[in-house]
């Protein structure tokens, strides 16, 4: 027997239960975990001894800025996916705005002929809903293989591109306007059949629009009143609406980048009720409050925003008590240049996939979180929700051989000038973190090792 990859001396993390024991991989799967030393050579041996050994992490929110007409300059799926293999990520999903937006099976078919060459890890795809515009398409992306549909409420879309607009006027020509209930109806109606997952991007456009009039007119343009121009009633009420719009259909419901500690309890309400519903959120909100922009400017400019403390407080709660069910980066970089424009006129957008997991392990050395915590967090949750389990997000004999190797111990500083992305720019330069992905393991082959990439990329699309 020869064995592609012998991974000894560590310990197992699992969300129930930590564990010695030595990993032996074969044909891109998990063949044997066992304390015993089972004959064979090995195509690739690691000494994990003071190490432990998680399932692959898995990123369900990022904008890549890839596909054929992406703006390629601000990010790629190269740059995207080497930072997240080293920063312990072994899958990823793309948002369905790309460039082209995945809103019909031809479209889909381009990314993955874009991205596939540069894939260094395993990826997912959504699906994007327009409302009318491609309510006929839904059934074929799903056939396809997306791996779940998402609505973006509170934008416009270009027709031509289908990209957001972010500031609509109904003016503008060649634009679809923001979703109005009846195409939010139908979209929902339609995905429901599928079986697949919603996504939600959740911002009331008409209450945004009236306040985001007003705060341009004002003179206060501080981040504070920019708060109060894109409240949390707007992230609620539309939260609200399509819960009950998903709930008609018993149709499983996704809550994107939650951000407003009003939207927690509105979750956890719907949840005690039984309702088929999962959430995330995400770093920046963890970690970075209204406090911080003085210090950090538009580089941590985001759509919803950065809220105050009460709201990170409430967030880390849902994370402790189950309501918020995975936290994920929501990797959107843009320049340099677009990061130290205004608050009113810099893009929506953080750059953070490469440490956000070790953002969270620093959370677990602060006694936020256990390690068998962050293995369903940055990984079984998000395997489980998306019908991924148990091919990815676990350790177990038949499962994908995607695993990451962390050293919970060792302290270092975040250097932007270092990261993979294509830009370097990050909110958490220069912070102090304990805890860090040293070594990540795809399909049993070595891709990232001591903040280095290893391989060529061979990541795979992953059709659903």
């Amino acid at each position: 027997m020869t064995w592609d990859h012998v991974i000894k001396n560590g310990t197992i993390v699992t969300p129930e239960i930590s564990y010695p024991a030595n990993i032996y991989i074969k044909d891109e799967k998990i063949a044997a975990i066992t304390n015993e030393i089972l004959d064979g050579d090995s195509n690739e041996i690691t000494d994990a001894s003071g190490l432990m050994i998680l399932p692959g992490f898995i990123e369900t929110h990022a904008h890549t800025r890839d596909g054929k007409d992406g703006p390629h300059y601000k990010e790629g799926f190269d740059y995207a996916t080497a930072a997240g293999a080293v920063g312990g990520y072994t899958t990823i999903f793309e948002m369905p705005n790309c460039n082209p937006a995945i809103t019909d099976v031809a479209n889909l078919n381009s990314f993955i002929e874009t991205v596939t060459p540069k894939a260094y890890i395993d990826y997912c795809v959504w699906g994007m809903c327009l409302g009318f515009e491609n309510l006929a398409e839904i059934p074929a992306l799903n056939q396809a293989g997306v791996v779940a549909f998402k609505i973006f409420e509170g934008y416009a879309i270009k027709k031509e591109t289908s990209q957001l607009v972010y500031k609509y006027d109904p003016s503008m020509q060649d634009v679809l306007p923001p979703i109005d209930g009846s195409a939010l109806f139908q979209i929902i109606r339609e995905v429901a059949k599928t079986g697949k997952v919603l996504g939600l991007h959740a911002e009331n456009f008409h209450l945004l629009k009236l306040l985001m009039d007003e705060f341009e007119k004002s003179a206060d343009h501080s981040y504070d009143a920019f708060l109060k121009a894109r409240p949390a009633l707007s992230e609620l009420t539309i939260t609200q609406t399509v819960i009950h719009l998903a709930a008609l259909f018993d149709m499983p419901l996704h809550i994107c980048h939650v951000s407003a500690k009003e939207c927690v309890d509105l979750i956890m309400q719907a949840k005690l009720a039984g309702l088929n519903l999962s959430a995330e959120t995400c770093p920046h909100y963890l970690e970075l409050t209204n406090k911080d922009f003085d210090r950090l400017g538009s580089k941590m400019k985001c759509f919803p925003l950065v809220r105050e403390q009460a709201d990170q407080d409430r967030l880390w709660e849902g994370v402790s008590d189950g309501t918020i069910d995975f936290i994920c980066a929501d990797h959107a970089p843009h320049t340099i240049e677009e990061n130290n424009l205004p608050l009113l006129v810099a893009p929506a957008g953080i750059s953070s996939i490469e440490v956000s997991a070790s953002l969270m392990l620093t959370e677990m050395n602060r006694g936020r979180m256990t390690l068998n915590n962050l293995a369903a967090l940055l990984s079984e949750n998000q395997a489980k929700i998306f019908g991924l389990y148990p091919r990815k997000g676990a350790i177990q004999v038949g499962s994908d051989a995607d695993l990451v190797l962390v050293d919970p111990n060792v302290e270092f500083q975040i250097d932007e000038r270092k990261l993979h992305s294509r830009v370097k720019s990050s909110p958490y330069n220069q912070w102090h973190l304990q805890g860090k992905p040293v070594q990540t393991i795809l399909r049993g082959k070595t891709i990232a090792k001591n903040g280095e990439i290893v391989t060529e990329p061979f990541g795979n699309f992953i059709a659903m």
